[in-house]
C-alpha cells in the first residue's frame, strides 16, 4: 500500500560529499568532477528506472546536462563547508507505474521547486525485486538565480554602521545611500589596554590609532530572502504537506483507494494509540490504560478457559437433571445450544485474530529480515569509511595520486552510506517505526506474536473438542424423545430461546467488550442450527404463529364494549 516518506538532507562538502557524485550516483551515470578532479562512475549501479534533469526558464539551456550543472555549482561555493545541493527522498505508490510515477514527480517538481526558480535533478530507482521499493531521489540547487542566468548569493556581509548614537546594519549597497545621510561604518580602536568599535569621527577626535581596517559587521550577514525562505521550517513543511497532496489527488485521478498524510496522529486528532506495528511496546500501552493486543490474547484465553468450565459445569448440571418431561427436556436442549452458540462465537474470533497475525507476521518478518540487512551493510560500511579516513591521514601529501584515490573511495562510500540509510528508514516507515527502538520493539512483537499463534492453535483444539462434546450430548438428549412429542417440545423451546440467546450475547459482551460484534454472533447461530440439523425458518414461522395465536386469545377474553345509542330529540 501507498505510505508517506519524504526526507530532505543538505549535500555539504562540510560532512565529505560531492554535489556531482550524487548526482552522479542516483542518474547511475559516469562523472568528473572539476573541483577535485575527481571521475565518478557508477554506471554499475542497478535499479535505475528514469533520470531527468528539470530547469527553470532563466537558467542556462546547457545545464540540462547534469554534470554540467553541478560543476557549475562545485564551482560557485568556494569554501570547504559549502552547502552544495539540498536533496529529497520520497517514497513513490507500489500501486501505480512507472507513466504515473513521473507525472507525479512532474507536477510535484515542476509546481514546488522549478517555478520558483530551482534546478532540480531527480532519478526514480525501482531495486530488485520490481515493485518491492520504488523511490525517488530529488536534488535541488541552494542558490537563486538572477535573470540573466547568474547565481544571487546567499548571504551579503552586513555593516554595523553608527549615527547620532543608533546602530543599524547595512549592505555594500545600501550603505552607499546611507553614507550619504551621516551614517559611519565602525572599525576597531585601541583604547588604553582594549580595543573599541567606533566611527573614524569620533576617533580621530580624540586621536585613537586604527587596530585593522575590518569594518564592524555581523556574524553571519544578511541572508538572501529567497534563500531563507527555501531553508525555513514553514517552507519544509508546506512541501512535506505538498508532496502527500499531490500523491493523494494522482492516487484519487486513477481510482485507487489508498491515501498518505504527512501529519502526525496528534496533529490529525487520533487519539487511538499505536498497534505494535507503530512501535509502541505492549507493557507501554498497559501502563497507559490502553488495550495491546498480545496482552488481550493472553487475557481473553484466560477468561475463556474460566467461561467454558463454568458453562460445562451448568450443562452437565441440567443434563443430570433431565427427566421425561418436556420442559425440562426443552431447558436443557436450548442451554445446550446457547452453549455452542458462545464456544462457535469464540471459534470464529480465534480465526479471526489468526488471520490478523499470520498476515502481520508474514507482511513484517521479509521487512524485518532486509532491514537486518541493511544494517549490518551500513556497519560495514562505516568501518570500511573509518579505516580509510585513518589511511587518508597518514598518506602524506607529496602522493597527490594516493590522495585523489582515496578521496574518490571515501566520496563513493559515503554515497553507499547515504542510500542504505535511506534503505533502512523506508523500510522503518513500512513497519510505522521512527527509530531504532522502535524497530527493536517491533522484533520483539513479532517473536511474541509467534508464541501468541501457539497458543490460539491450543484454543482452538480445546474449543473444537468442547463443540464435538456438546452435539453429541444435544443428540443424546433428542433421540430419547418420540414424534409425538415433537411439537410440545418445539413450543416449549420456542418459549425458552429468546431468554437464553439474550443470556449468551450478556456473556459474549462481558467478555468480548466494545469488540463485541452482532454479525459474528449471527454467524455462529446460523452454523450451529446447521451442525444440529436443525431448521431455524421452523422456529421462526412457529413463534410467529404462536404469537398471533396469543394475540387472538388475548382479544376474544376482553370484554365486548357496548355502543351507545344516539338519541333524535324531535320538537
Amino acid at each position: 500500500m501507498a505510505i508517506y516518506h519524504l526526507t530532505a538532507k543538505v549535500v555539504s562538502r562540510e560532512i565529505g560529499r560531492s554535489a556531482v557524485a550524487a548526482s552522479a550516483y542516483l542518474s547511475c551515470s559516469k562523472m568528473y568532477n572539476d573541483y577535485d578532479g575527481i571521475q565518478h562512475d557508477y554506471t554499475r549501479k542497478h535499479g535505475l528506472v528514469h533520470q531527468e534533469v528539470m530547469l527553470p526558464p532563466h537558467a542556462p539551456t546547457e545545464w540540462a546536462d547534469r554534470e554540467k550543472l553541478w560543476n557549475a555549482v562545485e564551482e560557485t561555493e568556494k569554501t570547504k563547508d559549502s552547502r552544495l545541493a539540498r536533496e529529497f527522498d520520497v517514497a513513490l505508490p507500489v500501486e501505480l507505474n512507472k507513466g504515473q510515477w513521473l507525472e507525479l514527480l512532474h507536477s510535484f517538481i515542476q509546481e514546488d521547486f522549478v517555478d520558483i526558480g530551482m534546478c532540480a535533478d531527480f532519478a526514480i530507482h525501482d531495486p530488485h525485486p520490481p515493485g518491492h521499493n520504488p523511490h525517488a531521489h530529488i536534488m535541488l540547487t541552494v542558490r537563486p538565480l538572477n535573470e540573466d542566468g547568474s547565481w544571487q548569493y546567499k548571504t551579503e556581509k552586513e555593516y554595523l554602521c553608527m549615527k547620532d548614537g543608533e546602530e543599524r546594519g547595512f549592505t555594500s549597497d545600501e550603505f552607499k545611500i546611507a553614507q550619504k545621510d551621516g551614517w559611519e561604518k565602525q572599525y576597531s580602536y585601541k583604547v588604553g589596554r582594549k580595543k573599541v568599535y567606533m566611527t573614524p569621527s569620533a576617533a580621530q577626535a580624540q586621536g585613537y590609532e586604527r587596530v585593522n581596517k575590518h569594518p564592524k559587521s555581523t556574524k553571519f550577514g544578511r541572508q538572501n530572502p529567497i534563500t531563507e525562505r527555501w531553508n525555513s521550517d514553514e517552507q519544509l513543511i508546506l512541501w512535506r504537506s505538498n508532496w502527500a497532496e499531490a500523491t493523494n489527488q494522482i492516487l484519487e485521478k486513477y481510482k485507487i483507494y489508498s491515501r498518505i498524510d504527512h501529519r502526525s496522529f496528534a496533529e490529525r486528532g487520533i487519539t487511538e494509540q499505536p498497534t505494535i506495528h507503530e512501535g509502541v511496546s505492549a507493557r507501554m500501552m498497559e501502563k497507559k490504560g490502553l488495550v495491546a493486543e498480545r496482552c488481550e490474547i493472553n487475557r481473553q484465553i484466560k477468561a475463556d478457559n474460566k467461561l467454558l468450565k463454568e458453562l460445562k459445569k451448568q450443562v452437565e448440571k441440567l443434563t443430570k437433571a433431565v427427566k421425561e418431561s418436556i420442559p425440562a427436556i426443552a431447558e436443557a436442549l436450548e442451554n445446550i445450544r446457547g452453549h455452542m452458540v458462545l464456544l462457535q462465537y469464540h471459534l470464529l474470533h480465534n480465526r479471526m485474530q489468526t488471520a490478523s497475525l499470520k498476515e502481520q507476521i508474514t507482511s513484517s518478518t521479509p521487512i524485518l529480515k532486509e532491514y537486518q540487512s541493511i544494517k549490518n551493510k551500513l556497519r560495514e560500511k562505516k568501518t570500511e569509511k573509518k579505516a580509510l579516513m585513518e589511511k587518508q591521514k597518514q598518506t602524506s601529501i607529496f602522493s597527490p595520486l594516493k590522495q585523489i584515490k582515496l578521496n574518490q573511495k571515501l566520496i563513493t562510500i559515503t554515497e553507499d552510506i547515504e542510500e542504505l540509510k535511506f534503505q533502512k528508514e523506508q523500510l522503518m516507515y513500512q513497519l510505522y517505526c521512527h527509530s531504532e527502538s522502535e524497530m527493536r520493539q517491533t522484533e520483539n512483537a513479532i517473536s511474541q506474536m509467534n508464541k501468541n499463534l501457539e497458543k490460539l492453535e491450543e484454543q482452538k483444539d480445546r474449543l473444537t473438542g468442547q463443540l464435538a462434546e456438546d452435539t453429541e450430548r444435544f443428540q443424546e438428549i433428542k433421540s430419547k424423545l418420540s414424534l409425538e412429542q415433537s411439537d410440545t417440545l418445539l413450543d416449549e423451546r420456542i418459549t425458552l430461546r429468546e431468554k437464553v440467546i439474550q443470556e449468551t450475547r450478556s456473556k459474549l459482551q462481558n467478555v468480548f467488550g466494545n469488540k463485541f460484534e452482532h454479525s459474528r454472533l449471527r454467524n455462529a447461530t446460523d452454523m450451529i442450527d446447521t451442525a444440529l440439523g436443525e431448521d431455524s425458518t421452523i422456529f421462526r414461522e412457529r413463534a410467529i404463529q404462536k404469537r398471533r395465536e396469543q394475540e387472538r386469545k388475548r382479544q376474544q377474553s376482553q370484554p365486548v364494549k357496548s355502543k351507545k345509542k344516539s338519541r333524535n330529540f324531535e320538537r
